[in-house]
């Protein structure tokens, strides 16, 4: 009966022990989570560069041209990309925000463009690098670089004779 009054004994001193050192433990190592942006949160937007698609020349059936965020451009159905100095490039934007402020990045409805020669092309912009939603990382007052990528449908050659074709789009920044 003794040797189990001991065996007890030394088993709640070792409990003791081990929930001492656990206490211990807590109290030189913390767990935080991201903290919150500090208040009032301020973000500013502001275009630096257009979306171009560059030269391209549509064939009898016509397609489209894509570029992406990353700046890469690509073609599909009949549509030619060609090199004739004419730049491609995504959107840019720069967006100031306190660190730690999750953005996302709403785009518009398809958009029509109006050829200089008559004619019209159908926009869709996607894509965003950062991906949407994202965090800005650095502090205020730096600026993080968002880069925005489109579709262009096209039609045949003769329903877009060549010419330059704009129009307008919008972005929306979402604080959440």
């Amino acid at each position: 009966m003794i040797k189990n009054g001991m065996k007890i004994l030394l088993f709640n001193r070792k409990l003791l022990a081990a929930a001492a050192l656990l206490v211990l433990y807590g109290l030189l190592f913390t767990v935080s989570a991201q903290e919150p942006p500090p208040r009032p949160v301020i973000v500013t937007f502001n275009e630096s560069q257009p979306l171009a698609f560059g030269a391209f020349s549509p064939g009898a059936a016509g397609g489209t041209v894509t570029v992406a965020p990353g700046g890469t451009r690509s073609g599909t159905g009949d549509v030619v990309l060609l090199s004739m100095g004419f730049a491609y490039t995504p959107a840019m934007f720069y967006v100031r925000a306190n660190q730690g402020t999750l953005l996302s990045v709403l785009v518009s409805l398809p958009v029509t463009l109006t050829g200089s020669g008559g004619g019209t092309l159908t926009l869709q912009v996607s894509g965003s690098l950062p991906s949407s939603p994202f965090v800005t990382t650095l502090p205020w007052p730096q600026q993080t670089t968002v880069l925005v990528g489109g579709i262009l449908t096209i039609g045949n050659i003769a329903s877009n004779p060549p010419g330059n074709y704009t129009g307008n789009f919008s972005i929306t920044l979402v604080r959440e």
